[in-house]
């Protein structure tokens, strides 16, 4: 169900009667009680939830919440920032046209922080994300996002499957789980989460949905809530689910790709011009432009303290930043437009995995593109191998860059990146690196080994 689908906040209708109809829509579904979702800094979901009577008040008042939200770490620790104290508070406000029933009396629903005076709050994840969108319409532009969400299924401790045979991609290892699969395609239906395929993937027990493009901030929001529902319908099927970067070092990594494409009006810039494969002027700037970021973002897209053994040359997770059409070891991977892609070209930004604040990265992405039209950036030379094959003179020649190969060298990047600080503010760029640096200090000499068991349910 689409709550208030006719009645989103913007339109005409008083926030009154668009309240006293979601609310009775609600209760006609059985719902009891609503969930509140915000991202913060590392990662993490958190949540404020209500019952549904009290559904106007989460979103005119809204519930209160410590500005500590941001530092908390990976494991429930609190990182060291300016602005971690025990005086203050801010409030989040559910967001009423996000709302979307999951089952059982439950619903959900995004929301926006603001101060006590009714203020957006400028380190929240939503509107940081809702400012680069208005950046995009004040250029004419316009942004669509896809995501994708892998997981690895495990036992509800978080210890590992016994899997027996695995068929990567196979018919058969889908239809082991086809109960599960099933289940979940039937949340995804019941919630309007629009999902565009559903397979078993390379790793033992990993299995990638890809949602519709969308948005970018609603297509944050059905991000947040495909990851709740997956981990909901495992429960049910006495499962877990680990969204880690690396589930347990030797096997293959979660990814959290993400696909975008931009529009001037109805006109795509990637394609239907005389560049490469049919980009258009502006499209050669903007794969410049998240070309030139990806160094400086890499801390906001995969800067967790596992993302970077995810992130290897061979591993297609596209650990160098350039940029190839249908090249799965680039870091941008450009999807030309025809019939085989109903959506339309698009570019595929893999380094993303699921430790990344979803509305953060997708700011972060769109940001750069913005920046790579507004400075008119020239595009790179396609890379149309694998750029591992190159030797370090041809790599130089062509600006092709292997991405930081650890976690204390992508949060040095982000912390003395204006780019960064432009695209998502100062207290955006503090919080990020306060989380990631607790990240480092807290699995220093600890075998990365450990560190994935430790964090293989952190993000789920």
């Amino acid at each position: 169900m689409t709550a208030a689908s006719s009645d989103a906040t913007g339109s005409s209708v008083p926030l009154g009667t668009v309240l006293d109809r979601l609310e009775q829509e609600l209760r006609a579904e059985g719902v009891t009680w609503i969930i509140g979702t915000a991202t913060n800094a590392a990662g993490l979901v958190l949540a404020k939830s209500v019952p549904v009577g009290r559904l106007a008040a989460f979103v005119r008042s809204g519930c209160g919440l410590s500005p500590v939200h941001r530092a908390y770490g990976v494991d429930g620790g609190i990182a060291d920032a300016p602005f971690v104290g025990r005086v203050g508070d801010l409030r989040l406000r559910l967001d009423p046209s996000g709302v979307r029933v999951l089952g059982d009396g439950i619903a959900m629903g995004p929301t926006d922080t603001f101060f006590q005076d009714g203020t957006p709050d400028p380190a929240c994840p939503r509107v940081v994300l809702a400012g680069v969108v208005d950046d995009l319409a004040e250029q004419g532009l316009r942004a669509l996002i896809g995501h994708e969400v892998e997981f690895v299924l495990v036992h509800p401790d978080g210890s590992l499957l016994d899997v027996q045979s695995w068929t990567p991609y196979g018919a058969t290892a889908l239809l082991a789980r086809e109960e599960f699969v099933l289940d979940l395609l039937a949340g995804f239906e019941r919630t309007g989460v629009g999902v565009e395929q559903v397979h078993a993937e390379y790793g033992e027990a990993q299995f990638e949905v890809s949602l519709g493009p969308d948005d970018p901030i609603r297509a944050a929001d059905a991000l947040i809530l495909a990851r709740s529902l997956i981990v909901r319908t495992a429960r049910r099927h006495g499962l877990g689910v680990s969204f880690s970067p690396m589930p347990a070092v030797g096997k293959v990594g979660n990814g959290a790709h993400q696909h975008l494409s931009l529009y001037r009006g109805d006109d795509a810039l990637l394609a239907g011009g005389d560049g490469p494969h049919g980009l258009t002027t502006d499209g050669g700037h903007a794969i410049a432009g998240l070309v030139a970021g990806l160094p400086q973002l890499q801390a906001v897209l995969a800067g967790s303290a596992l993302s970077s053994v995810r992130l290897q040359p061979g591993a297609w997770s596209g650990a160098y930043a350039c940029w190839g059409l249908e090249n799965r070891e680039a870091a941008v991977r450009l999807i030309g437009g025809g019939p085989a892609t109903p959506h339309g070209a698009n570019v595929e930004v893999k380094i993303v995995d699921a430790s990344a604040n979803p509305y953060l990265a997708t700011a972060s992405l769109l940001g750069s593109a913005l920046d790579g039209i507004r400075r008119r950036l020239p595009l790179p030379a396609e890379t149309t191998t694998d750029p591992a094959d190159l030797d370090d003179a041809e790599r130089t020649r062509t600006g092709v860059r292997l991405l930081a190969p650890d976690q204390a060298t992508m949060i040095d990047a982000l912390a003395g990146s204006q780019l960064a600080t432009r695209l998502l503010g100062e207290q955006v760029v503090t919080a990020v690196v306060a989380v990631r640096r607790y990240e480092e200090e807290l699995f220093a000499g600890t075998p990365v080994e450990q560190v994935a068991t430790a964090l293989r349910l952190a993000w789920s």
